[in-house]
């Protein structure tokens, strides 16, 4: 036993030790309390959002996979058991956050523990499993849409794969600027989930040219924002339809690859490639960006979409993750 946990009871924890498939190489396991520094707090977990990241480090390619064996899952709602003498947060805090899983420490547990700095008070109105989904998605949708984009209510924005938890959180956002949301999806699911999600227009990528769409809705213009999480083909066929003066929001890579851009492109078509990072801005910055949306959650225009699944026994949802067949975000719910 760990002597910095001694006396504390057992939990349990999904554990990751070796590389592959989430259902070949998670297991639910019994485990001693995580070590605690003193700027780091104790969450007993309520609720943890799973998403594509999770699957990437089971498979050992994503930038942040800690060594093996760790706990996967990066975001967690819950309740602050215990602070760290350099710790703000007080105990009793009903919070959501960042779990500390680049070391291992991922909120796929019963109790985790995460860096003070990143936990965040929840907005009034969100229940555990909608708080624990939103930090990510809707910091990133922010950050791109509000921050680096500019978005204007004037203006056209193209989400990929809006109908997974970070597009559909993009969605929700662009729609709360007054913007027209244009939505790419891959079956008639996802499209029924966009259109409930208020999109404008909803392209189906597996029967329509999206390129081509975007231009006859737009009446040729284009869209002047393109929001990409998935990357790849997707992020570069989606350059054939944007705007002069567009900004294209690299976002993420779902489908295992960064869109490749092309200077000869970028100025022909006079459009901006931006990054999106969340890790990027400091927690005075998230807080005031935090607050903002807070009053947009308690005025009904965002809203996380999320599927409970059960702790005991989150893998088929990890696997619904891998084969892109997910609506929103799954979200493994604790009970106790």
């Amino acid at each position: 036993m760990n002597p910095a946990t001694a006396g504390r009871p057992r939990t349990r924890r999904w554990v990751v030790r070796g590389s592959g498939e989430p259902s070949e190489v998670l297991s639910l396991e019994p485990a001693d309390p995580p070590p605690m520094g003193p700027a780091q707090v104790r969450i007993e977990v309520a609720a943890c959002a799973l998403g594509l990241p999770d699957v990437f480090m089971c498979r050992g390619i994503y930038p942040l996979t800690p060594p093996l064996p760790f706990t996967p899952g990066q975001e967690v709602c819950g309740t602050v058991v215990e602070a760290g003498s350099a710790a703000a947060t007080p105990v009793g805090s009903r919070v959501m956050a960042f779990a500390d899983f680049v070391n291992g420490n991922g909120g796929l547990a019963e109790t985790t523990v995460a860096d003070d700095d990143n936990v965040y008070e929840v907005p009034a109105g969100l229940d555990d499993a909608e708080a624990a989904g939103f930090l990510v998605a809707y910091l990133t949708g922010w950050i791109g849409l509000v921050d680096r984009a500019e978005v204007a209510a004037s203006e056209t924005v193209l989400v990929l794969g809006a109908a997974g938890g970070t597009g559909s959180a993009a969605l929700q956002v662009a729609r709360a600027r007054g913007a027209t949301v244009i939505a790419v999806v891959g079956s008639d699911a996802k499209r029924d989930h966009c259109l409930a999600h208020g999109a404008d227009h909803v392209i189906d990528r597996s029967t329509t040219d999206v390129a081509a769409t975007v231009r006859d809705l737009t009446g040729g213009r284009g869209a002047d924002v393109i929001y990409d999480p998935v990357g790849g083909r997707a992020g570069d066929a989606a350059q054939g339809c944007i705007a002069s003066r567009g900004r294209f929001l690299a976002v993420g890579f779902a489908e295992g690859t960064w869109p490749h851009f092309d200077a000869h492109r970028l100025v022909l078509g006079n459009y901006s490639a931006v990054g999106v990072f969340v890790g990027a801005y400091d927690r005075d910055q998230r807080v005031g960006m935090l607050e903002e949306m807070a009053g947009l959650v308690a005025a009904g225009e965002l809203r996380p979409s999320v599927s409970r699944v059960p702790f005991d026994d989150p893998r088929s949802a990890f696997d619904a993750l891998a084969r892109g067949a997910v609506l929103g975000r799954p979200v493994a719910v604790v009970q106790r």
